[in-house]
């Protein structure tokens, strides 16, 4: 068996790599057979009251299911679901159906989220077949390239419902917002500095939601505006308390026309790289720390000492450097007014980083050109793959307080009078 494997891989005979690809393979397939078999037998024994006139239960195994193949991330898996048979009478009896094993799965998520990412990393829809054979094998089925445009399609109308949902009634605490360039360039010529758009919202109860993808260009605030006021007409009318992004101009311009209650939190991740920028590489390590211990300070009055320390230090020498920290102060510094609880979270884009960290490049373009639906659409899949492993906000229980206005000072609640 192993041997065919490796010939029909083009791989010598026994090679090890080959060798422990079929043992996960082989392990897989007998632990999902096993969870199946358990889930069954849990469904059947919670109706083991169920019997006839002669004490015989109604609710019984029956065999097989048709063995299927499920293509999954260490290869294709054979599986045989049992059958259930209910006994009972017509509109009386109930169908199992697994949630392990949904009736009509051919594919793992695993490899859902395989395929947006192989096409933003520039496989063409004919090289899909190659690539996916060389990660799954070459007995990997029903992934051709008219496989992957039919899939391609069927998202593409995905992200349009989502594009266009409602969000009447929705309420976010905290927006983070920033723009993602891409080493894809898009179909209209010219267009080499677009960039995707993106929000994501903090929920009441400290959830974190995908709000918004779009394209934009430069993150200006042209582009940042047709976004903000698209979400605010589906029904958005509710201001986000603070909104954390760069110090890109073209965000907090249309910000302050959109949504103009609300306040603004400058990265300290972007602005510790910007003010870097402008020093000499020998001095960067010393400066770096001193921005640390301005926002790592545990109280704004901390955190003004150490800010003036470093103005202090560097306005002399490195005027630009002490230029660009001062003229954002107020908003690197708001997170003071909300939950320390809340901090970590609030004083840099890192939901956003985090999960685009492996695609967001700023480097030279891809050799072909991508369409503009295409690429929005997987990067949509992208994120919805991604938000599934979002963690929560630390101290959620306090989110509708900020909510309600209730004031903080230095990440402490204020007391009432």
């Amino acid at each position: 068996m192993l041997e065919n494997t490796d010939r029909q891989a083009g791989c010598p005979a026994g090679r090890p790599a080959d060798a422990l690809s079929e043992v996960l393979r082989r392990g897989a397939q007998r632990l999902l057979a096993e969870a199946i078999e358990a889930e069954v037998a849990t469904w059947i024994e919670a109706r083991k009251p169920l019997v006839d006139a002669q004490g015989h239960r109604l609710v019984v195994r029956n065999g097989h299911l048709p063995q299927r193949t499920i293509l999954s991330g260490v290869g294709p898996v054979e599986v045989r679901q049992p059958r259930v048979r209910d006994r009972r009478p017509a509109g009386e009896g109930e169908k199992f159906t697994s949630s392990i094993l949904p009736p009509y799965l051919r594919k793992t998520k695993s490899l859902e989220e395989l395929i947006p990412w192989l096409y933003l990393k520039g496989v063409s829809t004919g090289d899909f077949s190659e690539a996916l054979g060389a990660l799954l094998g070459p007995n990997a089925p029903g992934l051709s390239a008219t496989t992957v445009t039919r899939l391609k399609s069927t998202w593409e109308a995905d992200y349009e419902t989502w594009r266009t949902r409602s969000l009447l009634g929705k309420e976010y605490v905290y927006l983070w917002a920033d723009g993602i360039y891409f080493n894809v360039r898009l179909e209209s010529p010219g267009n080499d500095r677009q960039c995707i758009l993106v929000l994501i919202g903090a929920t009441r109860d400290g959830r974190k939601e995908l709000v918004a993808i779009s394209d934009g260009y430069r993150e200006s605030a042209q582009s940042w505006r047709e976004l903000l006021l698209e979400a605010k007409a589906r029904g958005l009318v509710i201001a986000p308390k603070l909104v954390i992004g760069d110090g890109g101009l073209g965000l907090w311009a249309a910000l302050r026309e959109v949504y103009p209650s609300s306040r603004e939190q400058r990265c300290w991740v972007h602005k510790t790289a910007n003010v870097l920028n402008k020093m000499p590489k020998s001095i960067q390590g010393k400066a770096k720390m001193m921005l640390h211990d301005i926002w790592m300070a545990a109280t704004r009055a901390e955190a003004e000492r150490a800010f003036a320390l470093f103005l202090t230090s560097f306005s002399s020498k490195y005027r630009k450097a002490a230029e660009c920290l001062a003229k954002d102060r107020e908003v690197l510094l708001a997170f003071y007014d909300f939950p320390a609880e809340h901090w970590v979270h609030l004083r840099t884009t890192n939901p956003i980083e985090s999960t685009f960290a492996t695609v967001r490049l700023r480097t030279r373009r891809t050799k072909g050109c991508g369409s503009r639906t295409a690429c929005l659409t997987m990067v949509f899949k992208l994120v919805q793959c991604a938000e599934r492993h979002w963690r929560a906000l630390n101290g959620s229980a306090l989110i509708p307080e900020v909510l309600e206005g209730v004031q903080f000072i230095d990440g402490v609640k204020k007391l009432a009078a």
